[in-house]
């Protein structure tokens, strides 16, 4: 049995309306606040040339479309995940090429995770060395009153590298 009731048309953010906006071009400002990046963001996403030419409108401001917005997104999640801006160039290139590119992102994913894997150690030494010379400094607040005169940690940065302890 057909239902005959009329049919009520909502407006939502998720509307067709907006696609036909997003094809027409939008403003910077809109797509920066959508992509979640500021303004001077997308100008250097162009002058990096990650970005081509934007459109611009008949009073000269920037439109940018679907594709656009897009783009800045990836170059965003891209850089999250630590990417260098050549690198991202890279990975833009080989997206738009729709050809099958996974074992070239695997080796670029390998590289990377191993430069993470690389700092994450440098970064526990680090920590491994603040930690030591801040338990020296505390020992020496406790034993001595005139402190400001004979700072260890002071007096080990001054040394040359060779002696410098180690953690």
């Amino acid at each position: 049995m057909p239902n005959n009731l009329p049919l009520t048309l909502v407006l939502t953010p998720g509307c067709i309306l907006e696609e036909k906006a997003m094809q027409q071009g939008i403003q910077i400002g809109k797509v920066a606040k959508q992509a979640g990046v500021s303004v001077d963001t997308i100008r250097f996403y162009e002058k990096q040339r990650l970005l081509g030419p934007s459109r611009r409108s008949e009073g000269g401001f920037r439109l940018f479309v679907t594709e656009d917005l897009k783009g800045i997104q990836f170059i965003r999640r891209a850089q999250d995940l630590g990417f260098s801006l050549t690198e991202i160039r890279e990975l833009m290139i080989l997206r738009g090429e729709r050809v099958e590119a996974c074992s070239h992102v695997r080796d670029m994913l390998t590289t990377k995770l191993g430069a993470v894997r690389h700092k994450m150690s440098e970064l526990r030494k680090l920590e491994r060395h603040l930690a030591a010379d801040l338990t020296e400094c505390e020992r020496v607040l406790q034993i001595r009153s005139d402190n400001h005169k004979a700072c260890p940690v002071l007096r080990a940065l001054a040394e040359p590298a060779p002696r410098r302890r180690k953690p």
